[in-house]
This record gives C-alpha cells, sequence and structure tokens, in this order.
C-alpha cells in the first residue's frame, strides 16, 4: 500500500487513544474512515476532529466482544464507503492481578474485547480487504504480547494471543498469495487513558504495588504520545511489516526476550522484589 489517499480505513477503539491519534493521522493522508467504539461520547469528539479533512467519515456504536455487531458493522462499511482496504482492530482494555487472584468474569470480559474482538474483527473484513484488491489487517497486541511481567497475567494472555493470531494470519495470506498484508502492533508506553480506565484487583498487593497509586506510577513510564504511535503504525503498514514495535520501551523489552528467553522472568522478578522495597 503505497499511498492511504482514497482508501478506506474501519478503526476500532476510535473513541480515544491510538485509535483516535489513528483516525486524525489517516485522515491527514486522505483516508476515508468508518470509527467505531462503545464509548459514543469519545467517538463524536474523534469524528469532530476529522470530519473538515476532505474525507468521508462514518461512525457507529460497536462493541467488539459481540461477533454480531461487528459482522454487521463490517457489511456496513462496505455498503457506506463501496469497500475497504484496511481494518484497525485497536479496541482494548486492561486488568491488573496477581493468578491467585485473578476473578473470571473481569478476565472473560478482557479476552472478549481484546482477543476476541481481533478474532471478529479479521474475519468479518477480511473478505472485504480481499474484494478490494489491496488489503491490510492490523491487530494491536501489546509490549506485553512479547514479555510477561507480573501482575499482567490476564492482559499478558489476551496479547499473546493477538501476536499468535496474527504471526498465523500472515503465513496464510503469504502462502495464498492474497492481496492483503498484516501487521501485529506491539506498543510500549503509550500516553493513552487505557492504564487510567483499567481494572484492578488488590491481589497485587502481595507484588509491592499500592492498588490506590499503582496506575499513576506506571503512568509515569509512558513517553510516547499517541499521536507518534499512530506516526509508526502506519510507516510500518506501508512498509509492509510483519511486525511494529512501538516505543524504546517495547524494543528493550523485546531484545531482553530475544536475549534471556528462559531467564528473563527472574530479572523481572528479581527486579519488582527490589522495587517493592524501596
Amino acid at each position: 500500500m503505497k499511498t492511504f489517499e482514497d482508501k478506506v480505513a474501519a478503526i476500532t477503539g476510535a473513541g480515544s487513544g491510538i485509535g483516535r491519534a489513528l483516525a486524525i493521522a489517516l485522515a491527514g493522508r486522505g483516508c476515508h474512515l468508518a470509527v467505531s467504539d462503545v464509548d459514543e461520547a469519545g467517538l463524536d469528539e474523534t469524528v469532530a476532529l476529522v470530519r473538515d479533512r476532505g474525507v468521508k467519515v462514518t461512525r457507529a456504536r460497536v462493541d467488539v466482544a459481540h461477533r454480531d455487531e461487528v459482522y454487521a458493522w463490517a457489511d456496513a462499511v462496505v455498503r457506506e464507503h463501496g469497500r475497504c482496504n484496511l481494518v484497525f482492530n485497536n479496541a482494548g482494555i486492561a486488568y491488573s492481578s496477581t493468578i491467585e487472584g485473578l476473578e473470571y468474569e473481569p478476565m472473560e470480559r478482557l479476552m472478549a474485547v481484546n482477543f476476541w474482538g481481533v478474532v471478529y474483527g479479521t474475519k468479518a473484513f477480511l473478505p472485504h480487504l480481499r474484494a478490494s484488491g489491496e488489503g491490510h489487517v492490523v491487530n494491536t497486541s501489546s509490549l506485553f504480547g512479547l514479555i510477561a511481567f507480573p501482575g499482567s497475567g490476564a492482559y499478558n494472555a489476551s496479547k499473546f494471543a493477538v501476536r499468535g493470531f496474527t504471526e498465523c494470519l500472515q503465513e496464510e495470506l503469504a502462502m495464498m498469495r492474497a492481496p492483503v498484508h498484516a501487521t501485529s502492533v506491539h506498543p510500549g508506553g503509550i500516553k493513552t487513558n487505557i492504564a487510567r480506565s483499567a481494572q484492578q484487583n488488590d491481589s497485587i498487593e502481595a507484588l509491592g504495588a499500592d492498588p490506590a497509586t499503582a496506575l499513576k506510577d506506571f503512568e509515569k513510564m509512558f513517553r510516547l504520545s499517541a499521536a507518534q504511535a499512530a506516526d509508526i503504525i502506519l510507516a510500518a503498514v506501508k512498509a509492509k511489516k510483519r511486525r511494529v514495535l512501538v516505543g524504546t520501551d517495547a524494543k528493550a523489552m523485546d531484545l531482553l526476550q530475544r536475549t534471556l528467553p528462559a531467564t528473563y522472568q527472574g530479572l523481572l522478578a528479581f527486579a519488582g522484589r527490589l522495587r517493592s522495597k524501596s
């Protein structure tokens, strides 16, 4: 995909964060947009930000955890725009807990959004991407899809699953010589509201974390803006990259995992103990 001009992109989780930044960046590149989110107020703000960019914009409230909603939206996008070239399966939520303290209901909801939402979005849009003759699936995994962190077992599980699913998709598309490519996106600490809106279980106290301040402490490590992340992602899509690491923290943790795949867990556990004592 040499240019985004006059293409059609569908974006989930477009009411804020990276999803909104992608919408703004794509509109600036002449790409028509179909945006969705469960946060309708945020979605309206996104639409207002791109409305005067000279591109067609449609919006829909879609809960990606519900298969029927995703499929109905995919059909509506093609009906309203005539085609679809790109789908950004970006919607996501977070939940912090030890494995011992893990509650099933919030984990099931997290997997429904973070993993099944990606599956539904990929499968619902894939026939339309093929039909466009020039398609791209962009699935948002995470730094936490490269390396495991204590207190993030549920989130790790969802993001590792997205990575494996997308890498398999890449292989199959290449084998079939399909006119569609796929990219697995691994953002590090991006200044969005996902951490702020994350659910927490008090069990993280056993790891030395204070539930009252853990999210604020975590956010202090965020460096990249959502706009910077969007530019990096779109450059990777144009270059047909199968994987994109967004941020120096993602690159550093990827290097750690590649260098010490069987021992990095002990290092992170040791660092966590030191931090909890400070």
